[in-house]
């Protein structure tokens, strides 16, 4: 790779682009409507209710210093399940709806640039209450999961797309956040990639936060094989693709 070609990639770090964009040009300023804020599922999908604030706030009482301090990355996880209120309480910290501004745009628990919040997150339960191992998709407008689909080896199948990276799918289970670039796209145009990557930091920090609050542990992982992996979720790998990942369960001491 020439010194030229890292000055190019180092170009996408850099705000310049912003200046180039004609803003009065973008899908939003020509008045093309905005895209969901959530994918749609087919009506016969199961969907599983998750517990609402109300039954976790207050329950989970570690310090925010604590958090913070204590924040580390784990790579092993012991059999311990997560309970489905626990499971409840880390979807609600990384992507839970405060507010809904009208069709445009959510406030929620994490910042996101524009409030437009790009990302799906899918989640491989392999231990986790009584859900069956598969995968499931969170629907942050309902606070609920709809389950995807489940296949045979799919454990070792995520593995697999992390490059052989066991530890990815050894925790009780493993978040994915798939990103919808449009959405972004629709308002900021060429602006809007470097956002999406700075706002799927602000979600995996939650996480890290909120299994700390827990007692459980994490690791945000950047490093799969993108076209295995968007295959292995069943993702298009360009209108939406897989930008971040991360297990989750109780440490194994």
């Amino acid at each position: 790779m020439s010194w030229n070609t890292l000055d190019n990639h180092r170009y996408f770090l850099k705000d310049s682009i912003r200046k180039e964009v004609a803003f009065h040009l973008t899908d939003q300023n020509k008045g093309v409507p905005p895209p969901p804020v959530q994918k749609s599922y087919k009506p016969d999908q199961t969907l599983i209710d998750l517990m609402g604030k109300e039954q976790f706030i207050g329950d989970f009482t570690v310090s925010l210093s604590q958090a913070i301090d204590q924040r580390i990355s784990v790579r092993q996880f012991s059999d311990e399940p997560l309970t489905l209120k626990e499971l409840s309480f880390l979807l609600w910290s990384t992507q839970g709806i405060r507010q809904e501004v009208g069709p445009t745009a959510t406030l929620r628990t994490v910042p996101s640039g524009g409030a437009r919040h790009t990302f799906e997150t899918y989640l491989y339960a392999r231990n986790v209450g009584d859900l069956e191992e598969g995968i499931y998709r969170y629907l942050p407008l309902s606070h609920q999961l709809v389950f995807e689909f489940t296949e045979k080896d799919l454990r070792n199948k995520i593995a697999q797309a992390c490059f052989g990276q066991q530890f990815v799918s050894q925790g009780a289970a493993t978040f994915f956040w798939s990103t919808i670039p449009y959405r972004m796209e629709w308002r900021y145009h060429l602006a809007a990639h470097k956002v999406i990557a700075m706002d799927a930091g602000h979600v995996c920090q939650n996480l890290y936060l909120a299994s700390g609050a827990i007692g459980a542990g994490t690791c945000g992982v950047g490093a799969y094989d993108q076209e295995v992996l968007d295959a292995l979720l069943r993702l298009d790998g360009n209108n939406e693709f897989v930008i971040y990942l991360a297990p989750v369960g109780k440490e194994k001491k």
